[in-house]
């Protein structure tokens, strides 16, 4: 294989560049604990630890909760296809929730679809830790302004 086509399997962003982007612009995502547990040209894996906070009425991890780890994972994918642009923003998103999720930490796995020059298009699933089954799937289209923006 030549040098050309292994550099094409580079995520174009690092896991430790993807931490300080969080940092900056995500603190809450931080503050909750999400982490990059890996990263490539065409797919991302994170976690979130489980948290009393997550569960909602009957002891389940609320949606809201999974619906953010799974955008955020998406936002990775696409950054690690394209590089760090802060203006990458979801267009749309679509999540449906599997099983119950058990209150433990949840696993996000995430690969990119398609991209092309102003879209991405991402799935990502969603794993309890423990659980054998996806808790949740979903898919998200995200916007990648021209150039320079």
């Amino acid at each position: 294989m030549e040098e050309a086509e292994k550099g094409a399997f580079v995520p174009k962003i690092t896991i430790q560049e993807f931490d300080e982007l969080m940092a900056q612009e995500m603190p809450w995502a931080v503050e909750a604990g999400m982490a990059l547990e890996a990263i490539g040209p065409d797919h991302a894996a994170m976690r979130l630890p489980f948290n009393d906070v997550m569960l909602r009425p009957g002891g389940t991890v609320s949606g809201p909760t999974m619906m953010a780890l799974a955008d955020a994972t998406m936002y990775a994918v696409v950054l690690g296809a394209i590089g760090i642009v802060k203006l990458a923003v979801t267009t749309s998103f679509n999540i449906n929730f599997l099983y119950r999720p058990s209150p433990a930490d949840l696993l996000a796995e995430g690969r990119l679809l398609k991209i092309g020059k102003r879209l991405a298009v991402i799935e990502v699933t969603l794993h309890s830790e423990g659980h054998g089954e996806p808790v949740a799937h979903a898919t998200g289209t995200y916007s990648i302004p021209p150039s320079g923006d």
